[in-house]
Parts: structure tokens; C-alpha cells; sequence
């Protein structure tokens, strides 16, 4: 995610609710161990949309003079929160106007990542952050989006990660950006490449199954050259992509996976599979669109 020298902040979406910190602190650490600055972003949304008079009514004032009152409160209360945590980081909170996918969007293009909450209400209905957010972000982010469930999920010791492969570009650039992160943790990774069989079911598998192995050796080979540290194990597992890495991700410190991939190979599809792993992976994910 980053380069030598690269001091992109690490943006994050502040949740109203002071008892849901679970993203910042994530963000925090991450700015932290990455010596980078974070930028605690609340959008307050635009209250005078749509009138066309000259002047604002007075009540129309009132209501963004609140909006921005509280928005200032929200904010305040995250700094000090992250000053408890680490106090020499440096922190440079953003309290904008107008819709928060748009601001999120408009961040990302200088971001190191963009961090949001989840709180799972039900497998239909999911809150990030103060609204349902972290999909048109996905689609539209320019850097790594970070998606940190609440509770605090369990780890597993010792610590790792894992990482979708489906022989793309797009699985690639998620590689890269998994091992950085298991080598920035001290952590292993488990990079997986699942294989979901077609509805004609072909009675002899060997061959699909050696043709998987290639490409996921393939894809970590050169990319564990560079992260030799790095405790890597990498699979193929047959099963529907979503369940199969939300399954295997359970205790892990993070899945990361990349955005509207196709594999080279039947059966292999992950861009879809990004969305999915947001609704039931219950560690933080990290979905990671490709580098133009």
C-alpha cells in the first residue's frame, strides 16, 4: 500500500457513535506502525440540498449550524481517543460537507487506505459506519478499503492473513498488498485460490485442479521473493468462494481480496466475490482495486 518516502494519510470514517471505535483503532494502528499520518473524516451531509431561494432560512442555518456543531463534537471526541492510544501520532481530522460516499471517494484518491466500521445487524441489513456506504465505496475507491466488523473479532496465534488468488490482475495486486501486510505484522499468510465447480460437474477433477496450482503458484512465486520472512502457505480449496474464504479467514488478522477479478480459469470468479466476503467474514477485509 505504500512506497519509501510516501506519507499518504490513512483515512478513516468516523462513527458517530463513541462505542463503536473498532475502525479507528484499526486505522490508528495502522498509521501507526506505518508512520503515517490519519485523517478521522465525518461527513456531515448537506442540509439546504434542493431549495432555490436567494437566501437560506433561518432554520435552514440552525440546521447546519447543528450539523456542524455536532460534526466538530464527533470529531474532537475520535482525536482524543486516538491521542489515548498514540499519543505522537499525527492527526488531521476532516469534518466535510455532502454525501459520504462521494467525500470517501474523493479521499481515497490520496489515501494510503480508507477505513470503515461494520456492525452486522442481520445477513439483509448491515451498517457501515453511520449508513450503508462500504459497497459504492468499493466500487469506486482508488486505494485499499478496509472494512473492521464490531465487535473485535478472536486470533488466532500464531498471527495470519489471507488472501483470495484467482490468477488475475486484480488477486495480484491483493497479494501484494497481503504480503506487506503480514510482513508489517510479523504474521504468516495463507494465500487460497478456491475453485467452485460448474453445475455439470466434470468427473475428472485432476486436471482443473493442477491447472489451479499453477496459477497460484504463479501468482505468490515472485511476490514471496521479495517477503522471504513471511511464513506463506497457499492452497486450492473447492467450495463456493465466499463461504470457503469467509470460513478460512475466521481468526485471521485480516482477508484481503481484490475488486471485479476474473481468473484465467472456469469457476474462479473474485470480483463478486468481494462483496460477499463483506457481509459474512468475520474478521476486518480489505478489499484492493487494481493499480492503474
Amino acid at each position: 500500500m505504500t512506497r519509501p518516502g510516501d506519507r499518504r494519510p490513512v483515512v478513516v470514517g468516523v462513527d458517530p457513535d463513541p462505542l463503536h471505535r473498532m475502525a479507528l483503532a484499526w486505522a490508528a494502528d495502522e498509521a501507526a506502525r506505518r508512520h503515517l499520518p490519519l485523517r478521522p473524516v465525518h461527513a456531515e451531509g448537506v442540509p439546504t440540498r434542493g431549495y432555490r431561494g436567494r437566501e437560506v432560512p433561518p432554520s435552514w442555518e440552525e440546521w447546519n449550524e447543528a450539523l456542524h456543531k455536532a460534526g466538530q463534537q464527533v470529531l474532537e471526541e475520535a482525536t482524543d481517543f486516538v491521542a489515548a492510544r498514540h499519543p505522537r501520532l499525527e492527526v488531521d481530522p476532516l469534518l466535510a460537507e455532502g454525501d459520504p460516499v462521494w467525500v470517501l471517494r474523493e479521499q481515497s484518491r490520496d489515501a494510503t487506505a480508507v477505513v470503515l466500521g461494520s456492525r452486522h445487524l442481520s445477513r439483509r441489513q448491515e451498517v457501515f459506519g453511520s449508513s450503508s456506504v462500504a459497497v459504492p465505496v468499493m466500487a469506486q475507491t482508488r486505494c485499499p478499503l478496509v472494512i473492521v466488523p464490531e465487535p473485535e473479532h478472536i486470533t488466532q496465534d500464531p498471527p495470519f492473513f489471507v488472501v483470495g488468488v484467482d490468477g488475475s490482475e486484480h488477486s495480484g495486486t491483493a497479494v501484494d498488498v497481503a504480503f506487506e501486510e503480514a510482513a508489517l505484522r510479523g504474521a504468516g499468510l495463507r494465500a487460497l485460490l478456491v475453485w467452485e465447480p460448474g453445475p455439470l460437474r466434470i468427473l475428472d477433477e485432476h486436471e482443473p485442479r493442477q491447472e489451479c496450482r499453477r496459477l497460484l503458484s504463479e501468482t505468490v512465486a515472485g511476490r514471496h521473493d521479495r517477503y522471504p520472512e513471511v511464513d506463506l502457505r497457499h492452497e486450492v480449496l473447492v467450495g463456493h468462494p465466499v463461504q470457503v474464504l469467509a470460513h478460512a479467514s475466521a481468526h485471521a488478522l485480516g482477508l484481503v481480496v481484490g475488486t471485479r477479478g476474473r481468473g484465467g480459469f472456469t469457476g474462479m470468479l473474485l470480483g463478486s466475490v468481494s462483496q460477499g466476503v463483506l457481509h459474512h467474514a468475520g474478521c476486518p477485509v480489505i478489499a484492493v482495486p487494481t493499480r492503474e
